[in-house]
C-alpha cells in the first residue's frame, strides 16, 4: 500500500501546487490539519474517504476522481466511459509527469497551457460567431 499512499499524495500535492495553494491554504479550506495533509502528500498516511471528500472541492476534483485514484472506486465507471474531460482539467498522465518537474517548470507550463486554452477559446468563439 506504500505505493498507493505515495500516488494519491503526489496527485494531491501536484494539484495543490497547480492551484497555487500552500499546504496551509488547502488544509484550512478542507478543514484538516496541515501536518496531517503534509503526511498524506509525503505518502506517510493514506487518506480516508472522509478526508478525500473534504479535499475534493478545494482541489477542484470530483469525489469520484479522488476515490478512483485512491483505489476506493474503479477508475472508470460505465456511465462515464467515452465522455470528454471537463474543460480546464489536466489529463491525469500529464499531471503526473508535470508533478515530477521543479515548481518553476510546473508554473511556467501551466501558464503556457492556460494561454493556449484562452487563445483556443477565443478562436472557437470567433468561429462560432462567424457562422451564425
Amino acid at each position: 500500500m506504500v505505493s498507493s499512499n505515495k500516488s494519491i499524495g503526489k496527485i494531491i500535492k501536484q494539484r495543490r501546487i497547480m492551484m497555487l495553494m500552500t499546504l496551509r491554504d488547502l488544509a484550512a479550506n478542507a478543514g484538516i490539519s496541515p501536518s496531517y495533509l503534509g503526511r498524506i502528500e509525503k505518502g506517510d498516511r493514506f487518506p480516508s474517504g472522509r478526508i478525500l471528500h473534504k479535499l475534493a472541492g478545494p482541489l477542484g476534483f470530483s469525489e469520484a476522481e479522488l476515490f478512483a485514484w485512491a483505489n476506493y472506486l474503479p477508475p472508470e465507471s460505465p456511465s462515464t466511459a467515452g465522455e470528454e474531460e471537463p474543460p480546464g482539467r489536466l489529463d491525469p498522465y500529464v499531471a503526473m509527469v508535470l508533478s515530477q518537474e521543479p515548481r518553476e517548470i510546473q508554473r511556467a507550463t501551466l501558464t503556457i497551457l492556460s494561454m493556449v486554452r484562452y487563445a483556443a477559446e477565443g478562436i472557437a468563439e470567433e468561429t462560432e460567431s462567424g457562422t451564425k
